[in-house]
């Protein structure tokens, strides 16, 4: 992609489509390197801690995707101002070197065994086995006989504590040994609660994948000493602003999951009325706000909001589904935007579209900036029809994260365990 921003076109207005289909394959490979990555993160991160802290370290991992735009931008403009063909090169090797070292480094850490004793309760009581499971155990002296009554799935032991161990039913004790679910595949695509989760990821992300569009709307607007240069600070101060409350969506959304399902005993789909309710008052402020220069307050919000849901759906992944095949199933989670995400974006073109002037010399006498030429300037009025519509959708997410709440806590009859 580099070599070609620095080519060129051939006739000096467009590309040819042998380019064309060369930068789309490369955006491809871009976005599947990405997510690879990603998705192999977050799995060996969740394999490695404990369920009680799954949800604070893996929102940890996606916190530094949520602060990369701030990160890169910031040093982009430090050492390479103005210069995108070297800003190109910057991500080539620092996203393929990182990439490459974490292969040779990062594994998943095996969690201790759970182990299960067998010892008095004080009043001639003991401890047992769990009906229908079948484990390996290890001689312990100091245990006394457990006595067990005929009928039941207990099994009578001479001194012996039950261990997680290597054989293939320990393994599968092991590997679920809450009993936790093992959704996958086939499996997945025909239970009701991936279709919510995919609606509740799909109907939030218009904002911001256009977020530069509406600033420069707002920087716009009857102004007529426009400035190129300046407009793009605006843009890029709303990047870093939503990249900024991203990370720190992703990282705050961790700690609250984990404190909700280990204090408070709530189930970890809670966080996602948390986020949607963010959703919604970041949208009814963009909607009210009509000054460039107050945009970042709804921006940041709404960074905050987009964080917290990309940090709170991997634990609820993993509740739902189970962590065998969690990379499989976030892989087809993370589809659900493509539909959102396109639909709603489409829509806020056609709405910009639709309010940009035909001629600009209308609106600047004498000036006719080519960058214009297709843009709206007419401030909050290009894009605020729209801005209503993803509100309302919202508030449709909110219910359904509502509705969400609601099975998992009915999944979950003895107070979170």
């Amino acid at each position: 992609m580099k070599r070609m921003y620095d080519e060129g076109t051939d006739s000096g207005t467009s590309i040819s489509p042998a380019h064309f289909a060369l930068l789309v394959i490369c955006g491809f490979l871009t976005g599947l390197g990405a997510n690879a990555g990603l998705a192999s993160a977050v799995n060996s991160t969740a394999k490695s801690f404990p369920e009680w802290a799954r949800a604070t370290t893996v929102s940890l991992v996606f916190s530094g995707l949520g602060l990369s735009a701030f990160l890169y931008s910031t040093v982009t403009n430090i050492l390479f101002p103005g210069d995108t063909s070297a800003f190109l090169l910057l991500l080539a090797l620092t996203t393929s070197v990182s990439a490459l070292v974490a292969l040779l480094v990062v594994r998943p850490v095996p969690l201790p065994p759970i182990r299960l004793d067998l010892r008095n309760d004080g009043h001639g009581g003991r401890e047992h086995i769990p009906r229908g499971r079948t484990t390996p155990f290890t001689v312990v002296p100091d245990i006394d006989t457990v006595s067990v009554t005929e009928g039941d799935s207990r099994t009578p032991l001479l001194g012996v504590r039950p261990e997680y161990g290597s054989s293939s039913e320990g393994t599968r004790s092991r590997s679920k040994p809450d009993n936790s679910p093992d959704i996958h595949g086939s499996m997945l695509w025909s239970t009701p609660d991936f279709y919510l989760v995919c609606t509740i990821m799909s109907l939030c992300i218009m904002y911001i994948n256009n977020v530069g569009s509406i600033s420069l709307a707002l920087f716009a607007e009857s102004n007529p000493n426009y400035d190129e240069i300046e407009a793009s600070k605006w843009q890029a101060a709303q990047v870093s602003t939503l990249s900024v409350g991203n990370f720190a969506g992703r990282l705050l959304i961790g700690l609250i999951s984990d404190l909700m399902r280990n204090q408070f005993r709530l189930p970890r789909a809670c966080c996602l009325c948390i986020v949607s309710s963010l959703f919604v008052v970041s949208q009814a402020l963009a909607i009210e706000i009509s000054s460039v220069s107050k945009l970042w307050v709804a921006t940041a919000l709404l960074g905050v909001a987009y964080g917290g849901l990309f940090g709170a759906l991997p634990t609820i992944v993993i509740d739902w589904f189970g962590l065998a095949h969690l990379s499989e199933n976030w892989g087809y989670v993370t589809l659900a935007p493509l539909i959102g995400g396109n639909v709603f974006s489409i829509m806020l073109g056609r709405d910009l579209d639709a309010h940009a002037p035909r001629e600009v010399t209308d609106l600047f006498p004498g000036i006719k900036p080519v960058s214009l030429e297709r843009q709206c300037l007419m401030g909050r009025e290009c894009y605020v029809t729209s801005l209503r519509i993803t509100l309302m959708v919202c508030m449709v997410a909110l219910a359904l994260s509502t509705w969400a709440t609601i099975r998992d806590g009915r999944r979950r009859p003895e107070g979170g365990r």
